[in-house]
């Protein structure tokens, strides 16, 4: 029953554009949520780039023969070394980046869960479509927001290009989406795409499986009953596992991204993510593709 405009004008602004609200919300928790985790990407990122074995083939030894140091001594590094505020270095992009996420994933999950899906004849939505959608709208909303996510990889390392007496590359936000276009022009902003998408679609399905798969086992099996616990455990335990998926994707991603560039745009470390994958497990190991994965757990609820 559609609702008089009068009486339409004097409902809450909630009620009134429910959806935009639900993203304005959203917004904001995922920007006060990053602003208070972002230490923890910064770090997560630092580890990923340590002991890069494909930069002795630029002659980079310094960075080569740098001892690994886990999540806490990289942190406080980063406080000793560059200052306590550089812990927030390209924070800006990363708030972009979620804008850009969130709102492409939720509108697409809707779309797809109200158009493409739909419920079943019961009024109810089977785990099977959540995940699928869940996945598909991941993928939208991280392929929107890939030169976000490239700005903020590049910027992170910043600090640390500048203790190894290396040329700052960019002056700021904009000025890195600038020179970044110029450079490699529109395909060059979504430099690291195929290896981002592929964690966002694992990262969902890891997440959603597991959280509803471990809450009903808890309900059903333990004394516990469907309250904070229960889905503290759950999301304690999707997030250990969407890291498990999600890392080595990640590592990929943040190579590429961070890697040095002809005039042209053009990568001079890997040629793909294949070859990126290739090259740090031959050089560094299988387990260097899950550096930085502490940092990546604890933070992956608040921001995802």
């Amino acid at each position: 029953m559609s609702v008089p405009e009068d009486e339409e004008r004097l409902l809450p602004l909630a009620q009134r554009w429910p959806r935009a609200s639900k993203f304005l919300l959203s917004g904001c928790a995922a920007t006060v949520a990053e602003l208070a985790t972002f230490p923890l990407d910064l770090t997560k990122t630092r580890l990923q780039m340590q002991g890069e074995a494909a930069l002795a083939r630029l002659g980079d030894s310094a960075r080569e023969s740098a001892p690994y140091r886990g999540m806490v001594r990289t942190a406080l590094g980063i406080v000793q070394e560059e200052g306590f505020l550089k812990l927030w270095q390209g924070v800006t992009p990363a708030i972009y980046r979620h804008v850009v996420y969130s709102g492409g994933r939720m509108v697409t999950y809707e779309h797809l869960r109200e158009v493409v899906f739909g419920k079943s004849e019961d009024k109810h939505y089977p785990l099977w479509k959540s995940v699928i959608g869940g996945m598909m709208a991941g993928v939208v909303g991280q392929f929107l927001a890939n030169p976000t996510d490239l700005v903020k990889v590049q910027m992170q390392m910043e600090g640390k290009r500048k203790l190894e007496g290396k040329p700052l590359r960019y002056r700021g936000v904009h000025h890195a989406f600038a020179k970044i276009l110029a450079e490699g022009g529109i395909r060059g902003l979504w430099a690291g795409w195929v290896p981002n998408i592929q964690r966002a679609a694992l990262v969902n399905m890891g997440d959603l499986t597991t959280y509803d798969t471990v809450k009903h086992y808890l309900v059903l099996n333990t004394p516990l009953e469907d309250n904070i616990m229960t889905h503290s455990l759950s999301s304690l335990c999707s997030g250990l596992v969407a890291s498990i998926l999600g890392t080595p994707a990640d590592v990929i991603k943040s190579r590429i991204m961070n890697q040095p560039r002809d005039k042209q745009g053009r990568g001079l470390l890997y040629k793909s993510s294949t070859d990126c994958l290739i090259q740090a497990v031959q050089g560094e190991g299988f387990m260097s593709l899950y550096k930085g994965f502490l940092p990546s757990w604890l933070r992956m609820k608040s921001t995802e």
